[in-house]
């Protein structure tokens, strides 16, 4: 009898704790918040390789954009994948320190022939004003409305770094653990208005999210910022 009761209670706390659980898995504003992690743990990674991105040329992004994982069928069946997020150095000339996420997606164009059927990490440099604001503002044709070109990777690129400084966007991609420049044109960069309502509670654009100094980054945002900052702390110009 004992047993029973105590078998009774167990499922009445279930039945009681179920709707709890079920809405708290199914909390928009965590899957958001898992996005931004999984983009911090692909900076991670990207950031501590041999041939990683050149740092003369981080110094002087004022945004990177990190698209964890993007497959090709997501863009045939329309699943969430090419979802990432973008962080911009704050301040009016984007020199101070890093700043809260937008989230956005990446779409279309050669993205699928570029990456076959594996899963991808994409990473975007943001190498002037003109770019990080056209991002914030608007969907981007990369190679039509910006300037895009494939990064170089590894330290001795460093001393060629002023021919890529006249693209608008650095990209990166790495498959298979193989970390790479690569060419999307013709893909499409957008805010993701509806993760970032998700994020943040409330309807924000991604202009308010990196220019409002008032916009608290999540707390899932923290080690993807302070990596970052760890990198490259100022801009250098």
């Amino acid at each position: 009898m004992m047993l029973l009761k105590r078998y009774a209670v167990a499922v009445i706390g279930i039945l009681v704790l179920a709707p709890v659980l079920f809405a708290k898995d199914n909390d928009p504003a965590r899957k958001q918040e898992q996005r931004i992690t999984n983009s911090s743990t692909v900076m991670s990674e990207i950031l501590n390789v041999p041939d990683d991105i050149p740092r003369d040329l981080l110094d002087k992004a004022r945004c990177v954009v990190v698209i964890p994982s993007v497959l090709k069928a997501a863009f045939i069946v329309g699943g969430d994948y090419g979802r990432g997020t973008m962080v911009c150095r704050t301040g009016k000339d984007f020199s101070g320190p890093w700043g809260a996420p937008a989230m956005y997606a990446l779409e279309g164009g050669s993205i699928g022939f570029q990456i076959g059927g594996e899963a991808t990490d994409f990473v975007f440099l943001i190498m002037n004003d003109r770019g990080a604001n056209s991002l914030m503002h608007s969907k981007v044709k990369l190679g039509g409305d910006a300037s895009i070109a494939a990064g170089p990777v590894g330290r001795t690129a460093a001393a060629d770094t002023d021919a890529y400084l006249r693209s608008e966007i650095l990209s990166y991609s790495r498959a298979r653990g193989v970390f790479a420049g690569v060419s999307l044109e013709g893909s499409t960069l957008r805010p993701d208005h509806k993760a970032n309502s998700e994020l943040y509670g409330h309807s924000l654009t991604a202009q308010q999210i990196i220019r409002e100094s008032e916009v608290q980054a999540p707390a899932a945002a923290s080690p993807l910022i302070a990596q970052l900052e760890n990198a490259s702390p100022k801009l250098k110009s």
